[in-house]
């Protein structure tokens, strides 16, 4: 039986179809691995990484940065007082500044008072106070202008020079001066006296000026002027340079030129070794003792123009000193120091810097007894400042064996009177001069 015409070209038509489709399958069978392979290439070549989630986040702060500028942020509204939470902003107001008077049968006594009432009951002076209070807080958190007042100057200054350390200084050589042999110059102690303050001036003013960004880290040293601003750096320069001039020049030509000498010496030790070094090496604390023991030295040469076995005496005395009153002091300050950066032996070698203590404590017992041995004191000398020097020792021993702040604190306060005590107690004990200044007998 022979087909139509109709379902021959349809028979037909299926049939292509069928192949394009056999076709296109095969094809897509065979170049799919390779596409993939590829497709993942592309991909891992592509792959987001963590650096590129930070690189897109600069991108796009700085894309940020580009089209705003920089906003204030609101300070938030101050939190309002617990009696004032569920009431309207109006309502407080009007309750602020008027009290309603209450009459005494508007409350009855068989009904609890409501919260509305209760808040008419409160006092307008408490709210008042909060709000003087907010206010208060508000003017003490904005920043504000220092202003250096004409009046103020005076006590910034003695500040920046350190005018409690000036005047131990000045008393060390005053003492050397007093205990120097020969009869007592009053023009030149004062002289002297007055070109070791003014040197001592410069070189405390220098040295904060150089510790400015090391001592705004500690808090035993926030509130210097230099730190809190209350002087630019160009006045304290300048006034530690009208210092040091005058008081070298006082010393040099007033006094003498070796006075003046060690004078200039001790400035360039604290300024130039001594402060760089306190953030190196504990050697500061050794270059620091030096420092200290040059002042009483200069006075016994302002007397007697030269360097003799006493003037190395009073100077080892109060190099000895420095090591348990700095040590002591130092010990209850460890926070501090390591905050601001100081390489201290308290900080870094605390063993060690109980040890110097104790050390030196009882060094002061031998340079007592070496004072009438170069004919400084007499031989009461030793025996009178005995129980100071061994109280001190006995606390240098606690400290070195407790290691707490009560006995760094104990040892640091008997240090305090144990210098002035010491001197007082040499210069009872002179040895008398008469012999030598008075007259030759006539024949």
């Amino acid at each position: 039986m022979a087909a139509s015409p109709h379902t021959l070209s349809s028979r037909l038509l299926a049939g292509w179809v069928g192949g394009c489709v056999w076709y296109l399958k095969r094809r897509t069978i065979q170049e799919s691995p390779h596409k993939f392979l590829h497709l993942f290439r592309n991909v891992n070549k592509r792959w987001i990484t963590f650096q590129h989630f930070s690189f897109l986040k600069r991108m796009y702060v700085t894309q940020l940065n580009r089209s705003h500028n920089q906003q204030v942020k609101p300070k938030p509204e101050p939190v309002a007082s617990p009696f004032l939470e569920k009431t309207s902003s109006g309502q407080a107001k009007a309750e602020m500044y008027e009290m309603r008077p209450l009459s005494p049968p508007s409350l009855s006594l068989s009904r609890k008072p409501n919260e509305k009432e209760l808040i008419e009951l409160e006092p307008a002076s408490v709210i008042e106070d909060s709000i003087d209070v907010r206010k208060e807080t508000k003017e003490e958190k904005r920043w504000k202008e220092m202003k250096l007042q004409v009046y103020d100057l005076p006590g910034i200054l003695a500040r920046l020079s350190k005018i409690k350390l000036t005047g131990l200084v000045v008393s060390t050589t005053a003492a050397g001066f007093a205990l120097a042999p020969g009869p007592f110059d009053w023009p030149c102690f004062l002289l002297a006296s007055v070109g070791t303050g003014l040197a001592s001036c410069a070189a405390n003013s220098i040295n904060q000026f150089f510790e400015v960004p090391f001592d705004s880290n500690m808090n035993r040293t926030k509130n210097r002027p230099l730190v809190r601003g209350q002087i630019s750096p160009l006045l304290a320069v300048a006034f530690a340079t009208c210092c040091a001039v005058p008081g070298v020049a006082i010393l040099t030509w007033g006094v003498n030129p070796l006075t003046g000498a060690l004078g200039l010496f001790n400035i360039f030790l604290y300024t130039c070794c001594y402060t760089p070094l306190k953030r190196i090496s504990i050697v500061n604390t050794w270059v620091g003792a030096v420092v200290g023991a040059i002042p009483p030295v200069m006075g016994w040469t302002a007397a007697t123009g030269s360097l003799d076995a006493g003037a190395f005496l009073l100077g080892g005395i109060l190099y000895s000193w420095q090591f348990p009153h700095f040590n002591a002091l130092s010990w209850g300050l460890r926070e501090d120091y390591s905050r601001g950066g100081y390489c201290m032996m308290s900080v870094t070698h605390p063993g060690l810097c109980r040890r110097v203590a104790l050390r030196h404590c009882l060094a002061l017992l031998v340079l007592s007894a070496a004072a009438p041995v170069l004919d400084i004191t007499t031989w009461t000398f030793p025996f009178v400042a005995l129980p100071i020097n061994a109280y001190i020792s006995y606390l240098g021993f606690r400290f070195y064996v407790d290691a707490d702040r009560r006995s760094s604190r104990r040892l640091f306060f008997c240090s305090l009177w144990h210098l002035p005590l010491l001197l007082l107690l040499m210069l009872t004990c002179k040895r008398p001069r008469g012999d030598e200044d008075a007259a030759p007998p006539p024949s």
